[in-house]
């Protein structure tokens, strides 16, 4: 997933003609960095491929199942609004810590759970944290490299892109392995050693840091708008289909736009009176920076809802176990990180140009596995592999550069509350695309049916998905040509 440096332009200033401080030990210091931005990725997606295993045990619904995913992801979109000013508030290191021991604490609650409500609780509450800690990473590399910022973000985008879609592999994987007996719990609670590892190194490595901005107040009314606002347009749609759409799901979509309406108003009031608010509505005057709202929501959307969708469709359709359904998405993982680690070389010669090109990459892997999701026979284990890896690479190349070139156009003071608004709509598009090409996929195929109806369930969503990705390709014409020189 895309990960941005959330409010620090303001709060960090450029470094001097001097040259920036170099702290001891900095690339240990990314290491902790990078083990916690992979904790939120990993979980973000690696219930995809377990739900079903969960399922089996706790019990739930087809809904359910979503909202495995959507409860992480739609908490993690709302408190990415504040988790940004917590660090400005409080200072990032410790903001961090903070968001980490949280962190660790809910993948143990989920590991423990006992009953589908509290595993989706302690799924909330996992977000919730997540969204404290993610902010603060990029901060903390501004603070460690300086002027050599390029180098440690040129570590972050093949780590993102293989951990985007490594979460199922992962999970397939360790549910096969059944360590301990743990099962599906394995999952959460492979997070402990890792965060472990996490805080020891950051606590002793990281910089403290001061507050980065004096007097900053949090906008808790505000915070608490946004999230009544995206409640209500995401629970319907996860949960009115299954329930064929009663009167209250129908009242809650239409309810959602007058709230979202009124905090946008209530941030602008705030700005104009000189208060402390969560978004800094002036970045959305610049073209370039709606249409990558647009293309974000597009691009996430399209692609968190067609891996969930994948997911279900490999087990709950074909029968596959957790391992041979992981293996049959490991070639995804794997375009993934190639396609990644090649954007970081072509990106600074095609510009924009870049985005086209991973979108039509990813449309030609779409296209072949629609014809095959709509053949006679069923696909083995591997038959899906050559296509998912081709939207895997497409995938991939347009991680590393998109917030450059979404934020091309934008003046250096407006970086910070841009780049965290950006990540707060990526997230929010995930929950989105789970909810919407989740409800597609079980409006066509209830769960006990034949393999011939899953087929043609996920067929659907993947033509849903060529038809956003061609889109998104459109909605990039919109973008700068050229990314940001420094971000």
């Amino acid at each position: 997933m895309l990960e941005t440096p959330a409010r620090d332009a303001q709060a960090h200033p450029a470094p001097t003609a001097a040259g920036p401080r170099t702290f001891p030990h900095r690339w240990l210091g990314l290491v902790a960095i990078l083990s916690a931005t992979l904790l939120n990725l990993l979980d973000a997606s690696i219930v995809n491929v377990a739900a079903p295993a969960i399922r089996s045990e706790l019990g739930g619904t087809a809904a359910t199942l979503q909202w495995l995913s959507a409860g992480y992801t739609l908490a993690l979109a709302i408190g990415l609004l504040t988790g940004g000013r917590l660090g400005d508030m409080f200072g990032r290191k410790k903001v961090l810590m903070v968001g980490l021991v949280g962190f660790l604490a809910a993948s143990l609650a989920c590991g423990a759970a006992g009953t589908i409500e509290v595993l989706l609780a302690a799924r909330v509450v996992q977000g919730v944290f997540a969204a404290v800690m993610v902010p603060q990473c990029f901060g903390l590399i501004r603070d460690m490299f300086g002027r050599d910022m390029g180098k440690a973000y040129a570590l972050f985008g093949p780590a993102i892109g293989l951990a985007t879609i490594a979460g199922p592999v992962v999970a397939g994987l360790l549910v096969d392995a059944d360590l301990l007996g743990t099962g599906w719990r394995s999952i959460f609670l492979i997070n402990l050693p890792l965060g472990a590892a996490a805080i020891a190194l950051g606590a002793k490595i990281l910089p403290a840091g001061a507050p980065a901005v004096k007097g900053l107040k949090l906008d808790l009314g505000g915070a608490l708008l946004a999230a009544a606002g995206m409640c209500l347009l995401l629970v319907p749609l996860v949960e009115g289909q299954e329930l064929g759409w009663p009167v209250w799901s129908i009242a809650m979509l239409v309810s959602s736009v007058p709230v979202l309406g009124l905090f946008a108003w209530t941030q602008a009031r705030r700005a104009r009176a000189g208060r402390s608010a969560l978004v800094e509505l002036s970045v959305f005057k610049k073209r370039s920076y709606t249409s990558g709202i647009a293309f974000v929501v597009v691009f996430f959307g399209a692609v968190t809802g067609f891996s969930l969708a994948v997911g279900l469709f490999l087990q709950l359709g074909l029968g596959f176990g957790p391992l041979q359904a992981s293996l049959a998405m490991a070639a995804w993982a794997v375009g993934a990180f190639v396609g990644s680690g090649s954007s970081a070389a072509l990106a600074p010669k095609l510009g924009r140009g870049i985005l086209h090109v991973g979108l039509g990459t990813m449309a030609a892997g779409l296209v072949v596995i629609w014809f095959q999701f709509g053949a006679d026979t069923l696909p083995g284990t591997w038959a899906l592999s050559p296509a998912f890896a081709v939207f895997g690479i497409g995938m991939g190349m347009i991680f590393v550069p998109l917030f450059g070139i979404i934020t091309g156009e934008l003046e250096d003071h407006e970086v910070g509350s841009a780049s965290g608004l950006l990540e707060s709509f990526q997230q929010g598009a995930s929950a989105l695309g789970v909810a919407g090409l989740g409800t597609v996929f079980f409006a066509q195929f209830a769960i006990g049916s034949g393999a011939a109806e899953a087929m043609h369930a996920a067929q659907l969503v993947t033509g849903l998905t060529v038809l956003l990705t061609l889109v998104a390709f459109l909605v990039a014409f919109g973008l700068p040509k050229q990314a940001k020189a420094e971000h």
